[in-house]
């Protein structure tokens, strides 16, 4: 699922990633282990261009399952009765959470990559930015009352929240287990929209 939001390469940057990850788990899915070319011309992107963003299939491999199981925006809302955007965006993170913790081995190795190539090469590596889309999906109903400054500001305090990151500071640091994590994001969440509501009406 590319990421909303911005403009130009770097959006443009997300879509190819996406794409060479959804072409892996297609792959996957019809059996045996493709290669990097083999997802490559999947994507239809060059093989030159697959190792900018992967510089290995392991790497690749390792992320493309989680890909495929990242909550997709018109599913999760397709059926939803509430347009209130506290409870909507807690559904959201409700359905990452679970792919998070379901999954919590794998991204604790991609975060680690991460964290490694940062501290070899000083370079920030593109990371497929799943969360933004959820959140701006269930803030649809509530986008149009706030500013501009104001929508993003709570698109990102919510983004702190969502994804592997909230994880490993519940259950490394603060020693939290997942149902109670969910229970605190769910409160945190609530409160965050909420709070954006009420600076809105007063202005």
């Amino acid at each position: 699922m590319p990421a909303r939001g911005g403009t130009g390469r770097p959006n443009q940057r997300l879509r190819t990633r996406h794409d060479l990850l959804s072409a892996a788990a297609r792959l996957i899915k019809q059996g045996g282990t493709p290669s990097l070319e083999q997802v490559a011309e999947a994507a239809m992107v060059s093989r030159a261009t697959a190792y900018r963003y992967f510089p290995s299939i392991d790497a690749l491999l390792m992320e493309a399952p989680i890909e495929d199981e990242a909550p997709d925006t018109d599913t999760l809302f397709r059926d939803s009765r509430s347009a209130d955007p506290a409870d909507r965006v807690d559904a959201a993170e409700a359905a990452l959470h679970e792919v998070v913790y379901r999954n919590e081995a794998q991204l604790r190795r991609l975060l680690a990559s991460s964290l490694h190539r940062v501290a070899t090469d000083g370079k920030t590596p593109v990371r497929q930015n799943r969360r933004s889309a959820l959140i701006e999906a269930a803030l649809a109903p509530l986008k149009s009352r706030l500013s501009r400054s104001a929508y993003r500001r709570l698109c990102a305090a919510l983004g702190v929240y969502f994804g592997p990151e909230a994880m490993i500071v519940f259950r490394d640091v603060l020693q939290v287990d997942a149902a109670q994590a969910r229970k605190v994001k769910s409160w945190a969440v609530r409160a965050l929209v909420r709070a954006a509501v009420r600076e809105a009406s007063r202005k």
